[in-house]
């Protein structure tokens, strides 16, 4: 009758047409994949870099090793404020850990392997929850993680001033750059807890501070180095005249409730940056799992037809 649709049990005793219009709905094309080109080249190209960043890294921190090495130094590495101290040192394990990471996301964007994409976003997820847990404790217990920082490693820090030469060099800075002496509230009394600056000892910086807690000259072209000398034993008002007094730490927390809003931009860029890397990574993993499933569809039908 006109108009009625007839269905057939067996596809291959149906009309030509209708054979034809139902190959025609199901049929994949041959070049047809589920991977975004985007997707994958953007997760090698960041990884790419990153391995890079993380070779630098890995390659400055071993030459300042060998460097220190060659100097007669001794790599001590007994307890964990000797590792984070000792900045060649630090720098090869964050140069290796990125290193590892990245290549481990170059590999899996680009051969499409698996293993190798759910090892790399394991790892920024892991990297991602203790960044935050970090920020919440800090959130939560301030005067906890003002307190650590104030004792525990204002003392060990401050103990290891001249023990390694890049250390030093990176204490110096922060002080220039903050405009600072010492750690903690107790300003630049703090280096009455250095061997070679407590008033008790023999060396020529006996009562003294570092250079770097000097005012910064205005006129003069040369360092003084010796500004700091015997600044211990002056009274208050005449310190204050020569040198910074307050600690680094209430100086850098000062410096970021003043700057609150940049801050915390920059903080929330960092965190979406890696969420954004995150998503990139569970997207390529998912594109290849469908392809891979179409991939044995297509087998399947293959099979069936020889």
């Amino acid at each position: 009758m006109p108009g009625r649709e007839y269905r057939y049990r067996d596809p291959a005793v149906a009309p030509a047409q209708h054979r034809g219009r139902s190959n025609r709905r199901h049929r994949i094309p041959n070049n047809f994949t589920y991977i975004s080109s985007c997707v994958k080249y953007t997760m090698f190209l960041f990884n790419f870099l990153f391995w890079m960043c993380g070779l630098l890294l890995v390659a400055v921190g071993v030459y300042a090793t060998l460097d220190k090495w060659t100097n007669g130094e001794v790599l001590s590495l007994e307890t964990i404020y000797d590792v984070l101290f000792n900045l060649a040192f630090l720098l090869i394990i964050i140069g290796g850990v990125v290193c590892l990471v990245s290549f481990a996301g170059c590999i899996g964007s680009l051969r499409e392997n698996l293993f190798f994409l759910k090892f790399y976003s394991f790892c920024l997820l892991i990297f991602f929850l203790l960044e935050m847990v970090l920020l919440a404790l800090a959130f939560i217990y301030p005067h906890k993680l003002t307190e650590f920082l104030e004792n525990e490693l204002s003392e060990k820090l401050i103990a290891s001033y001249r023990d390694d030469l890049d250390f030093q060099n990176l204490v110096d800075l922060v002080q220039q750059d903050f405009e600072c002496c010492g750690l903690s509230t107790e300003g630049y009394k703090d280096w009455r807890k250095n061997e070679y600056f407590n008033c008790s000892s023999k060396a020529v910086e006996r009562c003294g501070v570092p250079y770097s807690c000097c005012h910064k000259p205005q006129d003069e072209a040369l360092i003084n180095f010796m500004c700091g000398f015997e600044v211990q034993e002056l009274q208050i008002d005449e310190v204050a005249k020569k040198i910074n007094i307050e600690g680094c730490i209430p100086t850098i927390q000062n410096f970021i409730e003043r700057n609150l809003y940049p801050v915390g931009g920059v903080s929330i860029g960092v965190a979406l940056s890696q969420l954004f890397v995150i998503w990139l990574s569970r997207t390529l993993e998912g594109q290849i799992e469908s392809q891979k499933a179409l991939w044995n569809i297509q087998t399947f039908e293959m099979v069936e037809r020889v």
